[in-house]
């Protein structure tokens, strides 16, 4: 019988589960290398966390490990239904909101190790939190993609931690009614631009005005599992905060508050990194709250000890 302990939290309504103990013994050296040997070695594991019966398709997971780096103090790997994220901005915030739970993090500066690099975060005193995400780009800027039964869509394709399609001009509702019909549509996009030129891009993000006071935008993202985020998505609003500095149309250090599909909302500035390669560095601010503590049982005469595997 295996256990292992996790904590459950969720970040503007997107859970993730931390493993803080019983998970898979990946060794030492940089996380990418780690990453590889999980998914090679241990890909069970991150389905029992994450899939059915224990989990869902929203849920992300983040492997608790130490660092490579010596500046970090703690190193994660972010997983999910179907495989493994480079990065994950809500599930950054919700490590950091359950390492405070556990008495492990004080308010401060904190510096954490992922797959994709170094990411440095701060913690307030009010639980606020602050991720400065990898280095961010776009790297196709109106980028036609023909989609069958959908016709010609444009969009921008850009990196923030994860490769993103963000499309802002399109027919689309954007609400919780109409979730089914934006899965659909977002998921056909997707398998237009892999087979059009850019296979890598694994999330769609489609945005809408807000009808909240103050608020830049609404957005919907279709993650890879073809669950939609329920938080504004940290490194989709990494994404569309580098395209908007490329276009000039939000200076640097100034707030864009990106709103998710049920409400939630994410503060992001950028500052630049190079301004002739059009990369930043952004900052998404955010909430996260612990929703449970758990030990996991792993049976081996349970038929789904593994979760339910597609």
């Amino acid at each position: 019988m295996l256990t292992m302990r996790v904590l459950d939290s969720h970040t503007g309504g997107e859970p993730t589960r931390l493993v803080l103990d019983g998970g898979p013994a990946l060794g030492r050296g940089p996380l990418a290398e780690r990453v590889e040997r999980f998914r090679e070695h241990f890909d069970a594991y991150r389905t029992a966390i994450v899939n059915e019966p224990r989990g869902s398709d929203a849920l992300v997971g983040a492997l608790l490990v130490h660092p490579h780096r010596t500046d970090c103090k703690f190193g994660v790997i972010f997983f999910n239904n179907v495989g493994y994220l480079g990065m994950c901005g809500h599930g950054t915030i919700g490590l950091i909101a359950s390492l405070r739970h556990t008495g492990d993090l004080a308010p401060g500066a904190i510096s954490i190790d992922t797959p994709v690099g170094p990411v440095a975060a701060s913690l307030s005193s009010d639980g606020k939190i602050s991720v400065s995400n990898v280095v961010s780009y776009r790297s196709a800027r109106d980028f036609p993609v023909d989609v069958p039964g959908i016709g010609r869509v444009i969009g921008d394709v850009a990196w923030g931690g994860n490769w993103f399609f963000l499309i802002s001009q399109h027919d689309q509702i954007i609400d919780l009614q109409h979730v089914d019909t934006l899965t659909d549509f977002s998921w056909r996009v997707r398998a237009a631009i892999n087979a059009q030129g850019h296979p890598l891009v694994d999330h769609i993000e489609l945005f809408a005005p807000s009808n909240q006071p103050g608020t830049h935008s609404r957005n919907f993202v279709l993650c890879p599992g073809k669950a939609y985020d329920r938080s504004p998505c940290g490194t989709g609003t990494s994404a569309k905060l580098a395209c908007l500095a490329a276009d000039g149309k939000l200076p640097e250090g100034d707030a864009w508050i990106q709103e998710s599909l049920i409400g939630s909302t994410f503060t992001g500035r950028y500052r630049w990194h190079d301004r002739a390669k059009g990369e930043i560095v952004p900052t998404i601010t955010g909430n996260a709250h612990v929703t449970g503590e758990t030990l996991l049982r792993l049976d081996p005469a349970d038929p789904f000890c593994w979760g339910i595997r597609a």
